[in-house]
């Protein structure tokens, strides 16, 4: 069960990152800077979906051993994320900009839940011990 539980991770990650470069590429031939509305409304669901996914990961995938490696990890991306470090990647070539900051997003749009999950979870774990 955690090879597949492995797998199916794997699989999302990809999804992500392949969903960040389809989206990015929409975005920069847009050139409205992700405020094209057809580039928003796809942003839009793909978030969603990506949300479901890191729901049903945080709710099945995230054994007790992977908790606290996981966690770390997802503040690590979340904290990337925030930090807007990709725009320079803009003055070699704004679609690289584009990409980063789509696959970034599309990462953490799927581990974030997934994250807030195995946090409530813990936090009742610990409760449960005192």
């Amino acid at each position: 069960m955690e090879q597949i539980a492995r797998w199916i991770f794997g699989a999302f990650v990809i999804i992500a990152v392949l969903m960040g470069l389809i989206v990015g590429y929409m975005a920069y031939n847009a050139n409205l800077h992700w405020f094209d509305t057809n580039v928003q409304n796809i942003n839009g669901w793909i978030t969603l979906i990506l949300l479901v996914l890191g729901i049903i990961v945080g709710l099945t995938s995230i054994t007790v051993k992977e908790v606290e490696p996981f966690l770390i990890a997802a503040v690590a991306l979340i904290v990337a994320a925030s930090a807007n470090v990709w725009s320079p990647l803009g003055q070699i070539h704004e679609l690289l900009s584009y990409w980063a900051t789509g696959i970034l997003s599309y990462i953490v749009a799927f581990v974030a839940p997934a994250a807030v999950l195995i946090a409530v979870k813990s936090v009742f774990m610990m409760e449960r011990g005192k």
